[in-house]
């Protein structure tokens, strides 16, 4: 029988191997992951506490906001910690961890964007039908569908990945566990795995993607269709400019990231495009509903005059 060896625990490499710039990167991810849990968490109790948004639209939102708060602390506490130590060491078993939760979050998010865009082609395009269509049970669904498929997706590859054999190199190109950086260290066929992340994870992408774009188009047509005047077009458009904004932060990186991957592509490109949809876009998504939505303003000072009310009294 041969002798196998088996790697037990991966070494993250990080950002950067520079020890001056880890402290920089340190307080700025800092406070990136700050502002994420604090806007997505203002999100989240605006949108359950105001009883006026108890609508499809927010709870979306909440699920977003939800679905960004978990998705920024699967991967950022341990990159912080990476700027701080000299060698961030994972264990297999974590590191499957960390992997399936990361693209649990992460195709959830993409596909709730998809439904998104279809509540608001309902909202828009079927007003006086908007809540018989997107009634309780409908949203329950749908929101209930777009945890689920990003689950099984995710069992899917952590359970293709927990199947090859690892037994080199353990140095991961990388601040977190992703698929491609661990099958350059495979030492086992990787065509498989290459195989779910080009077909499965484009076919999740691309149906949150076409679930959007073909949302919006209807959208465009209808507006041409039924407003004689473009400042009416306009002022409809606008309702979508939101999530618009959201949909493109997500899906332009994700799309060049992940549709036609190999394994041999530039680590440090990767990780320049991970950094965006794992730390930033969690912190605008808030910022962008939160500034450019007149409702969601109006409740944020609605709950903060009752709380100093309150603390008067």
């Amino acid at each position: 029988m041969e002798n196998r060896t088996e790697v037990l625990e991966f070494i993250l490499l990080g950002l950067t191997p520079d020890h001056r710039e880890r402290y920089t990167f340190f307080v700025m991810f800092l406070l990136l992951y700050l502002a994420s849990l604090l806007g997505n968490g203002v999100s989240l109790v605006v949108a359950v506490a105001e009883s006026r948004l108890h609508t499809p639209m927010y709870f979306f939102l909440g699920n977003l906001s939800c679905l960004d708060i978990c998705y920024s602390t699967v991967t950022m506490p341990k990159m912080l910690s990476g700027f701080l130590t000299e060698h961030q060491a994972i264990s297999f078993v974590g590191c499957l961890v960390q992997l399936h939760f990361f693209y649990f979050l992460g195709s959830g998010e993409g596909i709730l964007l998809g439904v998104m865009a279809f509540d608001r082609y309902v909202a828009i395009c079927n007003p006086l039908r908007y809540t018989v269509i997107m009634n309780k049970f409908t949203c329950l669904l749908l929101a209930g569908a777009t945890w689920v498929a990003g689950f099984f997706h995710a069992l899917m590859h952590t359970t293709a990945i927990s199947q090859l054999w690892f037994c080199g190199p353990n140095h991961i190109q990388h601040f977190l566990c992703d698929i491609k950086p661990l099958l350059k260290l495979a030492c086992s066929s990787t065509t498989l795995n290459l195989n779910l992340l080009n077909i499965a994870t484009g076919c999740i992408v691309m149906t949150g993607f076409c679930l959007t774009l073909f949302s919006y188009l209807y959208i465009i047509s209808f507006l041409f269709s039924k407003f004689q005047s473009w400042k009416s077009r306009w002022k409809a458009f606008l309702t979508c400019a939101s999530h618009l904004t959201v949909v493109a932060l997500c899906y332009v990186p994700v799309l060049s990231n992940y549709l036609l991957a190999s394994a041999g592509e530039s680590a440090k490109r990767e990780m320049i495009i991970t950094v965006l949809y794992t730390a930033v876009t969690p912190v605008l998504n808030p910022l962008i509903y939160t500034l450019r939505n007149q409702e969601v303003k109006s409740a944020l000072k609605k709950i903060f005059s009752q709380k100093h009310l309150f603390g008067r009294i």
